[in-house]
């Protein structure tokens, strides 16, 4: 209450002048070296009346006039009737002395827990919260609540928690709903399966929990899974195989794929040679055909019969030199 101080302050000036004003020790004069005002008491405190009251009323206004920031509201308790007033953004009037005032920032407000250094309302310790999945196993959960309060309960909060809402309320809340949401979970479905779920899980039970009180929670996103050394050397293990698994079923597939091929093709070979036989079954002569087809063109050949093939060109340059 800087108000009453100033004014406590005022009073003690006033009393000060006026006496020294009764001692004589203050004295107006003219031009002419006349007094003007006579040194009495009665005389002193018109003086006091005609330069302390527009001074009293500046200092009232002062102290009675306050300007609620934009998206702020300011909670007024009058100490003499004990009653509570919400003033919203723009200009207002508080009665002086008798007040105690505090402003609330209506707009959405952040809360991060996080294990990252700089990072979060607590940015200088590990702030990630720990929980147990449901085989026991530990997990760290960092996450950002979006939050805001509710423009017709800040009376209310103001009288029975306080401007230190977030950490009396807010915070316990959102870990007590974290540690019962992840213990009914396996650890895989926190790593990657089901976050989602998870999340919107929390975001309903967060709600459920402390909107009731005044706090409105836009949203509650899960920002990082932390797990302990033991457990992320076990993922990394299990990846590793998985992957080696998958390299392998690929090259069994592959050599699968390769026999099947070659049985496909010896098939075909077999057919072909079926087709091959019945064909030289039904006429002898056509391998003796393909024969000549084979040969060089250069040589001439002739079939005598069915068991001789002549050398036609041989037998011609044989005549030709003994002519």
């Amino acid at each position: 209450m800087p108000g009453f101080f100033l004014f406590i302050l005022f009073l003690a000036l006033a009393l000060v002048g006026w006496r020294l004003m009764s001692r004589g020790a203050v004295r107006v004069h003219d031009a002419d070296g006349r007094r003007i005002l006579p040194d009495g008491p009665g005389d002193a405190v018109r003086i006091l009346a005609l330069i302390g009251g527009p001074i009293v009323l500046l200092i009232l206004l002062a102290t009675s006039v306050r300007v609620v920031p934009v998206g702020h509201a300011l909670v007024i308790f009058n100490t003499v009737t004990r009653g509570f007033r919400v003033a919203r953004q723009g200009i207002t009037f508080v009665p002086p002395f008798i007040s105690s005032t505090q402003t609330y920032d209506l707009r959405r407000l952040e809360y991060t827990m996080s294990g990252t250094s700089g990072e979060g309302r607590k940015s200088d310790i590990d702030d990630s919260l720990w929980s147990p999945t449901r085989e026991g196993l530990q997990v760290g959960i960092d996450l950002t609540i979006w939050h805001h309060l509710d423009p017709q309960m800040v009376a209310a909060i103001h009288q029975k928690i306080g401007p230190d809402y977030e950490e009396k309320i807010i915070r316990p809340a959102v870990r007590s709903v974290i540690r019962l949401v992840i213990s009914e979970y396996a650890v895989m479905d926190v790593y990657s399966a089901r976050r989602a779920e998870i999340q919107d899980e929390i975001n309903r039970k967060t709600r459920a929990l402390i909107e009731k009180d005044g706090f409105l929670v836009d949203e509650v996103v899960l920002r990082d899974v932390r797990f302990t050394p033991e457990f992320t050397r076990a993922i990394e293990a299990k990846q590793v195989a998985q992957q080696a698994a998958e390299q392998m079923t690929y090259t069994l597939e592959k050599e699968q794929k390769e026999a099947q091929r070659k049985v496909i093709e010896a098939q075909g070979r077999a057919n072909a040679i079926e087709v091959i036989n019945k064909a030289l079954a039904q006429n002898p002569n056509y391998i003796k055909y393909l024969y000549v087809d084979k040969l060089s063109d250069k040589i001439s050949v002739i079939v005598s019969d069915q068991n001789t093939i002549m050398d036609l060109k041989g037998i011609l340059q044989s005549r030709e030199r003994q002519q």
